[in-house]
């Protein structure tokens, strides 16, 4: 019989990447992780990790071992929804996102959650992209709002169910008596020789400089910002111009003007759950606010 909490050890390995980060996840020591491990190997007579460089990698049939793993989680998972599948939505539910999607989706949906179903309790966190992928796989999280990258797990990624929300498109922001504030759309090779304001992190930061990249140009980026509202605030005092999504919501009376783009540059951003976990009560009826709620927050 296979010790499902060594079982779990594993897959936190595959996910973070080594046995420390997974170790650091789970609150074990590395030592203790790395026990696990061993004894997990030596119950099924199999080596499930091989030194590469100075740290390890999952063997062949570690790799194996895991497909299994996480289809035992997802049925799991349905085992739950199936025995709550009679009941009203209640009980504790997680939530996670990036801000703006906390500001603009995650706050109202709460308050329409908790009006309609006054034994469900929503528990918000403003996170990363990784880090909500990281805060489902450790069952930290139960839904979770990202936007879709290169750097997220595929689609078909066992562990996680991604299905698409909304389209959040880029406006280009520019100072209230910038030249091209007066447009109706505008398109973005007009501002190429702009002074430009970009996003510090991923995968903001690679949507801008794709979108630009796709009108024909690498913008000149003269300063870098973390928050949107920080970026409009640069905007207003005249030190260049940013692409901000829609979704973002931007201190009000800023000597700013948010002109649309065409081509229609815009990031994807997605509901995410642990595979098997989307049919939950408190889950369902959480993403069918989203689905209200989307189409008129970006209007």
């Amino acid at each position: 019989m296979i010790d499902l909490r060594r079982l779990h050890v594993l897959r936190a390995v595959a996910h973070y990447g080594t046995v420390t980060a997974a170790a650091r996840a789970l609150h074990f020591t590395t030592s203790a992780a790395s026990q696990q491990i061993r004894q997990l190997a030596r119950d099924l007579g199999v080596d499930l990790l091989e030194p590469q460089g100075r740290g390890v990698r999952l063997t062949p049939a570690a790799e194996s071992l895991l497909a299994h793993a996480d289809a035992i989680q997802a049925r799991w998972e349905q085992a739950e929804q199936d025995l709550r599948a009679e009941r009203a939505p209640a009980g504790p539910l997680r939530v996670s996102g990036p801000s703006t999607a906390v500001s603009v989706l995650l706050a109202p949906m709460t308050v329409r959650l908790q009006e309609r179903h006054p034994r469900l309790s929503v528990r918000i966190q403003e996170v990363g992209v990784s880090e909500s992928f990281d805060l489902l796989f450790e069952g930290e999280t139960d839904l979770a709002i990202v936007e879709a990258s290169p750097h997220n797990p595929p689609l078909g990624d066992a562990r996680f169910d991604q299905q698409p929300l909304l389209d959040d498109p880029f406006d280009l922001v520019v100072p209230e008596d910038h030249a091209l504030a007066g447009r109706e759309r505008v398109g973005l090779s007009d501002a190429a020789h702009e002074d430009w304001i970009a996003p510090v992190a991923d995968p903001c930061r690679t949507h801008v400089m794709s979108a630009c990249g796709e009108a024909g140009f690498s913008p000149g980026v003269a300063h870098h910002a973390l928050d949107w509202n920080v970026t409009a605030h640069l905007v207003a005092n005249r030190l260049g111009v940013a692409l901000i999504p829609r979704l973002a919501q931007l201190t009000p009376h800023l000597p700013i003007t948010r002109v649309r783009c065409t081509g229609n540059p815009h990031r994807k951003l997605l509901t995410c759950t642990r595979r098997g976990g989307r049919e939950r009560p408190a889950v369902a009826a959480a993403l069918t606010e989203l689905r209200e709620l989307a189409p008129t927050a970006v209007a």
